[in-house]
């Protein structure tokens, strides 16, 4: 059973000793814990603990973190413990530098690479694999134990993850990411000893369960066990087809996040570096998921005011987050008229890609090629809805996530920090600072009361006035009031599918308190995403890249969506108004009830 635990309550300080180094620490805390605080580094694997995403696995079971407790009158009483969950004790010795706890780590990890692929080179989690980078750390040369391994089949049912059993270390970190954090239920530890591996219940396809493909399995994976669905093949192949046009989108929180992937600070915004990275790899036009973003909150900000002033269906639930909506079908179907109709903003853009902007260019819809990059691996199988087609169109066609994006520039030789800036292309390509903290949790909410606010009351935001700072932070749960006219309205917000569950709970029960509720099923929102650059278990990352959110949205001159010219433009020419028979018929979908297995 794996033991999730919160970081031990603070108690009194004790005297403990770490290799050569007299210090106190609280009682009860690990002995991990306690080498951080002493600057002395324990390599761990199974271990995990993002305290600020409450994402915390202490399973203890890969044994790569052992350290020798010493007893100075009797040597012989000295012995090995895993550093990651043994509790300090006052007058405690350990050392992490001994010959016996070096081999210790040196032989598990052996024992791991023992009955793991030799295919490092062709793996996708090459270089960036935690497993990988132990062996290398702890000197491993060889493998002193040859024989059996595992062998399963890949699991490829999906549209949106490869489950590659034979990868499996059995860490359980994906099972604490899918049970605990997100609440889905579908990973779980299958068979017993050498052939252990986590997958669904009686190892069913992924596409069988209830996985609502979120991701955050993949995003705390050490190895290749779990991974995205690679396409970059795909849109090579339509770049290079001459009679094909190819139409890029980039989500929000790809700019705050891409560059990590060539060495630079995690928050850095290289929106410029990102279009002319995409240009020079040969896109036909490169857009920006935000302006969808914006049109995103003319329909959802309409839609919350019709309900709100005909007595319908409240609490009125954002539906920006595939993961999320495929998670309440499973799990709650008997509340699907609690999320909004409008459709996802990278699939509005698709849809609009192939009527509007086809119509205007003269293109023919069959010849476009719709490709989004997404922070998020859910994308994948939302594209492949068959409901969010138009004329037998998909809307979108391909979906790479971050990492499939930035292994594309490198593949095409671009260095990528070097790049100049270039701009977006028109239509399609302007937008607000509402678009763009999209990609971070409370950010629709905010986004859609910028406009709401100003919809019901007639009063216009001016200034940091437009900033509803109760909306922002990272935390899991948030809820504020705000004050429209006459009206108190009711907001509010969960980011990760196990607090989702606590908002809906309260909605089938009768005890929900607010008008308007948003889900992003990744902790921290998009910028979390499973498809962004692995975070490693460093919390602050997320921090960093909502940080770039936020700042790129102060900058902005246009910070609410119905003041997007574009936006404006595109209703008086085309869709008419908001929440109207031709937007409806475009850009709003309905959700079904699915089995939960």
């Amino acid at each position: 059973m794996t033991d999730i635990t919160k970081k031990s309550e603070v108690k009194k300080e004790i005297h403990i000793r770490i290799n050569d180094l007299e210090m106190s620490v609280p009682e009860g805390i690990t002995v991990l814990e306690a080498s951080h605080e002493a600057g002395v580094k324990i390599p761990t694997l199974c271990h995990l603990d993002l305290h600020d995403l409450q994402l915390y696995n202490k399973t203890a079971s890969c044994r790569v973190c052992m350290v020798e407790l010493v007893d100075p009158k009797d040597k012989s009483r000295n012995r090995l413990v895993p550093a990651c969950v043994t509790k300090t004790y006052d007058k405690m010795r350990v050392r992490t530098d001994t010959i016996r706890s070096i081999t210790a780590r040196r032989m598990a990890v052996e024992l791991l690479l023992s009955n793991h692929p030799n295919e490092c080179f062709t793996c996708p989690k090459n270089l960036e694999c935690e497993l990988q980078s132990l062996a290398e750390e702890l000197n491993v040369r060889k493998i002193r134990w040859e024989g059996e391994r595992m062998d399963y089949p890949k699991d490829l049912s999906s549209d949106a993850i490869v489950k590659d059993s034979n990868k499996c270390i059995y860490c359980r970190r994906c099972e604490t990411g899918c049970n605990v954090v997100q609440t889905c239920g579908i990973l779980s530890g299958i068979g017993r000893g050498f052939n252990a591996f986590v997958g669904p219940a009686f190892n069913i396809p992924m596409v069988e369960s209830s996985c609502t493909y979120c991701g955050q399995c993949v995003q705390v994976c050490p190895t290749a066990a779990l991974t995205e669905m690679y396409h970059t093949d795909k849109v090579w192949e339509a770049i290079n087809d001459p009679d094909k046009y190819v139409i890029v989108q980039t989500a929000p929180a790809i700019r705050v996040a891409l560059g990590e992937l060539f060495g630079m600070e995690p928050g850095t915004r290289v929106t410029g570096k990102m279009v002319t990275a995409l240009k020079r790899m040969g896109f036909d036009a490169v857009f920006d998921t935000n302006f969808a973003a914006d049109l995103t909150i003319m329909e959802e900000a309409s839609e919350f005011i019709y309900r709100l002033e005909n007595n319908k269906t409240l609490p009125m639930l954002t539906s920006c987050c595939p993961a999320w909506i495929k998670f309440i079908e499973h799990q709650f179907p008997e509340l699907l008229d609690v999320p909004s109709t409008s459709k996802s903003p990278h699939i509005m853009f698709g849809a609009i890609a192939k009527t509007y902007y086809a119509e205007r260019n003269k293109i023919d819809p069959d010849n476009i090629v719709v490709v989004s990059i997404m922070p998020c691996i859910a994308k994948k199988a939302e594209a492949a809805r068959p409901e969010l087609t138009k004329d037998e169109h998909n809307h979108v066609d391909i979906v790479v996530t971050t990492r499939e994006l930035g292994a594309m520039i490198k593949e095409a030789g671009i260095e990528f920090t070097k790049l100049p800036d270039s701009e977006f292309d028109h239509p399609l390509g302007e937008t607000t600072g509402a678009s763009v903290i999209f990609g971070t949790t409370g950010g629709v909410a905010e986004a859609a009361v910028r406009t709401a606010y100003e919809w019901i009351t007639g009063d216009e935001l001016k200034g940091e006035d437009v900033v509803f700072q109760q909306l922002r932070g990272a935390t899991g749960l948030k809820d504020a009031t705000v004050e429209m006219g006459d009206r108190k309205i009711r907001i509010g917000i969960a980011s990760g599918l196990g607090n989702a569950r606590k908002l809906l709970e309260e909605i089938r029960e009768g005890k929900s308190k607010y008008d308007i509720i948003e889900i992003m099923a990744c902790p921290g929102g998009c910028i979390g995403g499973g498809g962004q650059p692995f975070h490693h278990g460093n919390d602050e990352v997320i921090k960093k890249r909502q940080q770039g959110l936020y700042q790129e949205d102060g900058e902005k001159k246009v910070r609410k969506s119905h003041e997007n010219k574009e936006i404006i433009e595109l209703y008086k020419n085309y869709l008419g108004k908001p929440f109207g028979e031709t937007a409806h018929r475009l850009l709003h979908t309905h959700y079904e009830e699915r089995e939960r297995i």
